[in-house]
């Protein structure tokens, strides 16, 4: 099959998929998982293991299929699982409410959407995008309930803020791995690393403030299931506060949420920092997100038990599995169509097609970047890809000095963001712990990254006529 074809049935598979999720109400998990399996087929994926004449084994559709799903459920299943527990907790022993009460005190009651996003965009500097939304989801109820501003204006504004440094700003794997590409090796990159990050910072400028205009936009014209369950319902805030009692103090609500990002956070800088030997191998384990959301997992049973609600706590655990459950399905769906469309040679198509594109100087990396995000749904896959082709075109794109180097970053991680859909995990962990529809996922996280992406692209190329 050429490349052209393979495009277009990509191009048809998403279309068909949307129409199946959004017009013919198929659930999301069956949708995507079916549209995988067909795409898989018509693009060349043989039906069993195929070993060639080199000794290559190339996968057949059901192991390729597995091993999407088993991928996700490697990389982010437990953190939403924990991150859930995490959050279901908060709720109960009224903890996220004061979490409210505090970000409200903080930053004023006029501005909560601003607010989220700054909070997202300040936690997702150590922390995946994905685990720091799951982590933020209960403030985020929290202050939607506080404040009554629209609960998408604040998931797409939470989600954004998240996004912006998850691709810009190292120590995320994403910027750190292109930089070291580009660069020409770690060494280099790090005497530049002050340089991206700095760059980061400004470059999510303008796509925090493209997005945070779109998040109030959109919040106006799209209704959640939580948005309808909040003007239902015939309590006040007060009085919502008021069946809790006495709300936790400050530290050990704050606990369960910061203490895991401490510890991510503490893993990245002893990487970062070059440690060696035992205190690298324990920062390491402690920084794993699974071990760091464990740690704010004891830490939010300890407030149970101060709020003396721990024989709650089995059925509170029960509750948020059946929560999780159905958002860590449809996320590994999302995972094999990924895996499915890497196991083709769009990928590869497009990578050999490169140079045809290599004449527009900054905006190349950025459009190579998003073909590949939009492709295969990873931002950090898009932005590791995308760094390996450009590195040996930055003399013929003129983008050889450090500071357009830098920039050459930032522009292949406004590319790794545009456009988060269903292939993407990210995009079913916003939908589903925002209460939205996949065919409100698609006007809101879609749209939000696609805007986001322009915008933090218009940032990139002004710098590159300035500096």
């Amino acid at each position: 099959m050429t490349g052209s074809v393979l495009i277009g049935l990509f191009v048809v598979t998403i279309i068909v998929m949307i129409l199946a999720i959004s017009k013919f109400k198929i659930h999301p998990f069956l949708a995507i998982m079916a549209v995988s399996l067909l795409f898989g087929l018509a693009a060349g994926i043989p039906l069993v293991n195929v070993t060639g004449e080199d000794g290559k084994v190339t996968q057949g559709i059901a192991n390729v299929i597995g091993a999407g799903f088993s991928g996700t459920f490697t990389s982010i299943g437990i953190v939403i699982i924990l991150g859930a527990l995490i959050g279901t907790i908060l709720e109960v022993t009224g903890a996220a409410f004061k979490l409210a009460e505090m970000v409200v005190k903080a930053l004023g009651p006029k501005h909560p959407v601003l607010a989220m996003q700054i909070m997202g965009w300040v936690v997702s500097i150590p922390v995946f995008c994905d685990s720091g939304f799951v982590i933020l989801d209960p403030i985020r109820k929290a202050l939607v309930k506080r404040t009554k501003v629209s609960s998408v204006a604040m998931t797409v504004a939470l989600s954004t803020g998240l996004y912006a440094s998850h691709v810009f700003i190292p120590p995320t794997p994403g910027p750190i791995a292109a930089a070291n590409t580009l660069f020409g090796g770690a060494e280099a990159a790090g005497t530049h690393l002050l340089l991206v990050m700095g760059l980061g910072a400004l470059v999510s400028i303008p796509a925090l403030i493209g997005s945070i205009l779109f998040s109030q936009a959109i919040g106006k014209k799209v209704q959640s299931n939580e948005d309808k369950e909040l003007l239902e319902s015939s309590k006040s805030y007060e009085e919502l506060i008021a069946e809790y009692g006495t709300l936790p103090n400050g530290f050990i609500s704050l606990a369960p949420i910061v203490v895991p990002i401490l510890l991510m956070a503490m893993g990245s800088i002893a990487s970062m920092a070059k440690f060696t030997g035992l205190p690298l191998q324990i920062w390491s384990f402690l920084g794993t997100p699974i071990i760091a959301l464990g740690a704010g997992v004891l830490f939010a049973v300890y407030q149970m038990a101060a709020a003396k609600k721990l024989d709650k706590f089995y059925e509170t655990t029960n509750e948020t599995l059946k929560i999780a459950g159905p958002i860590l399905f449809i996320t590994a769906a999302g995972g094999v169509l990924g895996r499915v469309i890497a196991s083709t040679s769009l990928v590869s198509y497009i990578t050999a097609n490169a140079q045809s594109i290599a004449t527009i100087g900054i905006f190349f990396p950025f459009i190579l970047s998003a073909i590949l995000k939009t492709a295969q749904g990873s931002s950090t896959v898009a932005l590791v890809t995308t760094a390996g082709i450009v590195a040996p075109l930055l003399g013929v794109l003129g983008l050889e000095s450090p500071v357009r180097i830098a920039l050459t970053v930032m522009a292949i991680g406004a590319g790794a963001m545009t456009v988060s859909h269903a292939n993407d995990s990210y995009f079913w962990v916003v939908t589903n712990f925002g209460n939205m529809t996949p065919d409100q996922g698609y006007k809101t996280q879609t749209m939000a990254t696609l805007i986001e992406g322009i915008c933090a692209m218009a940032g990139i190329f002004v710098l590159s006529l300035i500096l």
